[in-house]
């Protein structure tokens, strides 16, 4: 079945269809971005750096909203979106640096 636009949408389920098909490919992506969060950690762990990059949160913050409104998607709403998962992440991070310390003074 061929994807179908927002306006050739002719009634609810059409609607439902189409984003349930946008969740699934949105978790997708956010699987395949976790992965390179699961190698950064481990990265970080090698050259003892931090889980917060500030800089860098920031960053991705402007390119996402510069992105969003490039495309007519409301900024604000992409920015929420980024912020909870950038913070997640973080706190994802933190938690393997953390146990991945303790355990090395454990077997040292």
């Amino acid at each position: 079945m061929a994807n179908k636009a927002p306006k050739d949408c002719v009634d609810l389920s059409d609607v439902r269809v189409e984003i349930d098909r946008c969740d699934k490919a949105l978790v997708d992506l956010i699987g395949e971005r976790f992965g390179y969060v699961e190698r950064a950690w481990q990265i970080k762990l090698g050259l003892g750096q931090e889980a917060n990059v500030p800089w860098r949160n920031q960053q991705v913050i402007d390119r996402v909203r510069a992105q969003a409104a490039e495309r007519g998607v409301p900024p604000d709403l992409c920015e929420a979106l980024w912020r909870q998962m950038i913070g997640w992440f973080i706190q994802y991070e933190e938690e393997k640096l953390k146990d991945e310390i303790v355990a090395k003074g454990k077997a040292d």
